[in-house]
């Protein structure tokens, strides 16, 4: 294969801001179709990026086009639909987070994709930051000690572009969805996917009817470990806060700015890597990594990190952390 054929259903934010100026820029990459029900949104799209071949409706894309891959960046409640088509289609996929709006339709969705024998990829950019990769390798490899707590928190104000996402039909829940499940996925990553015991939430709507912009979560796993979650878009706050600070037994560390600090014959010492990103290159940077290993996984290179199997265990945590919200009691996991 000597370029992955990608077509990207979406036109929106994500695939103006991020998707496409990365594909741009990666030799393997060839985008050569977009889709929008939007026409005159993705014919201006089409043309900023360079792209001959537009559609409207991605039924039509999956018949004409002979692609690889189809990179969905759609708002959430088209991802259901849109996944399935492709995998049946044989098309493997790329679907920007969340993989959808509750944990039935994760589920349809893996399904689909065991059928289909395709490779799925949900976006956690989160994941491929160089700080966090280089926090999660200390930790697997011992130097914090066993890990007891993780605290982790995203507050920023709600980007305008994205309108849809303050409703509950298209995005499926609010600040947590769009946020939390940010943060929750990067906790459970660095611990090594515990298994949760049970959830407390209380969501608050400030600023919105009909979904929350703010949440606060507190999760307590079946290993020991504590893990809790603060997301925002309504806190008033000079600048965006995103953080996600660790606590083991021999050390701690924290990312944004990436500091790590371990105990060494009786005095804390800092043991951080020198030369870390700003945060403004760290979060570019993600999206070049993630999107730079989905097109390695789809050439055979190496396994898809972040899988749709993955993706429902989250959104049945989502689904408890709702519920919890919604019933203003705790959720207990079997």
């Amino acid at each position: 294969m000597d370029k992955v054929k990608i077509g990207i259903v979406g036109a929106g934010w994500a695939a103006q801001v991020f998707h496409l100026p990365v594909y741009a820029k990666l030799s393997e990459a060839a985008v050569v179709c977009l889709c929008d029900r939007d026409k005159s949104r993705v014919r201006a799209v089409a043309e900023k990026f360079g792209i001959k071949k537009f559609y409207t409706d991605y039924q039509e894309m999956l018949a004409v086009e002979d692609l690889d891959v189809v990179d969905i960046c759609t708002t959430t409640s088209a991802h259901k639909e849109i996944a399935i088509a492709c995998l049946e289609a044989k098309k493997d996929i790329f679907v920007e987070k969340p993989v959808a709006r509750q944990y039935s339709e994760a589920v349809a969705v893996a399904e689909a994709a065991k059928k289909s024998k395709r490779k799925v990829m949900i976006g956690m950019n989160s994941r491929f930051r160089p700080d966090t990769m280089i926090l999660r390798s200390f930790i697997e490899s011992g130097d914090l000690g066993k890990v007891f707590y993780v605290k982790t928190g995203w507050l920023k104000k709600l980007i305008d572009e994205r309108v849809w996402i303050k409703y509950k039909d298209k995005s499926g829940g609010g600040v947590f969805l769009d946020l939390g499940i940010v943060m929750l996925d990067l906790a459970l990553w660095m611990t090594g996917f515990p298994e949760v015991r049970r959830v407390s939430t209380a969501n608050y709507s400030h600023k919105t009817s009909g979904v929350e912009d703010s949440s606060a979560v507190f999760l307590s796993m079946k290993n020991g470990t504590t893990i809790t979650i603060e997301v925002s878009w309504s806190s008033y706050i000079e600048n965006e806060l995103f953080y996600c600070n660790v606590y083991g037994e021999k050390g701690s560390a924290k990312i944004n700015p990436l500091r790590i600090h371990k105990e060494m014959h009786g005095s804390v010492v800092n043991v951080t890597p020198g030369n870390i990103d700003d945060a403004s290159n760290l979060f570019r940077r993600s999206y070049e990594n993630e999107l730079k290993h989905f097109l390695g996984a789809v050439r055979g290179i190496h396994p898809v990190i972040s899988t749709v199997d993955e993706a429902v265990e989250r959104m049945k945590i989502v689904d408890a952390i709702y519920k919890s919200a919604t019933r203003e009691k705790e959720i207990s996991f079997k």
